[in-house]
């Protein structure tokens, strides 16, 4: 009986290496089924929502969320007792708590994730993010249904290209119902709003932008966070919202992705710029504590829809985001209407400018607002300074802030000159979208500690440098 196993066995190895050599072809036999899984349900939401500025009566609560402030700003300090410790020499300094896994990380010792957030600081950034998430789920819509099907041909957008801005918008569904349950009942809701733009070209330069400070305004919160498994969920909705960034100025006939590293901004930047398009929220809604700027306008701001983009003077929809206008753009001016490479701005995966819309030594003009704005929802937020006297304009790309004076400073307006720099060699830092502020000092920071130019700011914008 052994012999005979034994001998079956050669025999079908025998037979399994010649068949090997026979192409085998499969084809389904039969269709096989699953019971779907339980699927949660999305966040309740309306995809467009009434639009407009704010024409109700005068708030009963104006300002930013507070409670007892401990201290002007929070100090500069040298760097922690443990910084340099680590050697970084390429071999391992601990045990390892189990197999190929080295030591250290945190939220890596097993415990389960309950994806709440765990402080102040987590609750006001999440809610940030929501506010964010909730008007490009309504821009994406409105602009949509407001501009027809030609509209959208002359810009040089198709159907596809009408359904990618749809299913973005679905993605806003989704991304808004995450940050909801994290946040729980307090989330804050859906607001009604109100955007400059007049055509489909000025309404993806503000989608643009909008999804630029959107992006940018999480990656400068997202390593601070306590609760690290509410920062991987958010990690895994902001990239999605990069992905958006780059479609929008494809759609514009920009270089998609023109610089090595993208920027992360304070969240008081980001709803500095988030906040003058929301009209009104409901009566019980979620405030929150980020300080609201004064507004930045460049005059001669670049203009992407122009051959010529850096050679116009009040170009912009006057808005917060500097959100180009094509008013002013005589026929044969505009790039959409170049069949010439290097010229053309029509839709496409990439373009390659040969004038560029900035450039180092460019003289640009500014002019900022007075604090004590009534801004935002129901015009609830006053737009604040802590900053002295403006002495600088900032430029915040990529891993940088580079500082320019002031030159003729007059009242609100002054002028300077764009800085010639590069975050590493054969990479100019001051390309893409990128923010713009005037500042009181030159103070020095990097990425991981920007908030501290928080006191200093007077004012801030959107500068389209590419």
């Amino acid at each position: 009986m052994v012999g005979f196993k034994i001998s079956a066995g050669a025999a079908l190895l025998s037979l399994a290496t010649r068949s090997a050599a026979v192409p085998v072809v499969s084809e389904p036999a039969t269709t096989f089924t699953s019971q779907p899984a339980v699927t949660p349900e999305v966040r309740p939401h309306t995809n467009v929502t009434s639009h407009g500025p704010y024409t109700g009566p005068s708030p009963t609560t104006t300002g930013a969320l507070t409670t007892d402030v401990l201290a002007p700003s929070i100090p500069a300090l040298p760097p922690g007792p443990d910084a340099y410790k680590y050697p970084s020499d390429g071999k391992l300094h601990a045990p390892m708590p189990a197999p190929y896994t080295p030591a250290g990380g945190l939220g890596t010792n097993g415990s389960a994730p309950v994806y709440r957030v765990l402080s102040d600081f987590d609750y006001e950034s999440i809610a940030l993010a929501l506010y964010q998430e909730w008007i490009e789920l309504d821009l994406f819509h409105w602009g949509l249904a407001t501009f027809s099907e030609e509209d959208f041909e002359k810009a040089g957008l198709t159907a596809e290209d009408r359904f990618l801005i749809q299913y973005m918008a679905e993605q806003e569904v989704g991304h808004a119902t995450l940050l909801s349950n994290m946040l729980g009942p307090s989330a804050p809701m859906q607001c009604t709003y109100n955007y400059p733009a007049r055509n489909v070209r000025e309404f993806v330069d503000f989608c643009m932008k909008l999804t630029r400070w959107g992006e940018a305004g999480v990656y400068g919160f997202l390593p601070h966070l306590n609760a690290r498994d509410v920062a991987q969920m958010l990690l895994q909705s902001i990239t999605t919202e990069a992905r958006q960034q780059v479609i929008f100025r494809q759609f514009e006939g920009l270089f998609p992705m023109p610089v090595w590293f993208q920027v992360g901004i304070p969240q008081s930047w980001a709803w500095t710029l988030l906040a003058p398009y929301i009209s009104s929220c409901p009566a019980n809604q979620t405030r929150l504590v980020w300080q609201n700027y004064p507004a930045l306008h460049v005059l001669n701001q670049p203009n992407p829809a122009r051959i010529n983009g850096s050679n116009v003077w009040n170009e912009t929809l006057g808005d917060y985001a500097n959100t180009l206008s094509t008013e002013a753009i005589a026929e044969g001016e505009s790039c959409l209407e170049s069949d010439e490479v290097g010229v053309n701005c029509q839709p496409a995966i990439t373009r390659n400018r040969s004038e560029p819309l900035s450039y180092p030594g460019r003289q640009v003009f500014l002019e900022w607002e007075t604090p004590g704005k009534p801004i935002g929802p129901n015009n609830s937020y006053v737009t604040d300074t802590k900053a002295g006297a403006p002495a600088f304009a900032a430029w915040v790309s990529q891993l940088n802030v580079t500082y320019s004076p002031l030159q003729e400073i007059q009242g609100n307006k002054a002028w300077t000159i764009q800085p010639n720099m590069s975050t590493f060699e054969g990479d100019p830092a001051i390309n893409g979208t990128i923010f713009l502020l005037v500042t009181d000092t030159d103070l020095y920071v990097t990425p991981h500690n920007i908030t501290q130019l928080n006191p200093h700011v007077v004012a801030l914008t959107l500068y389209q440098a590419g």
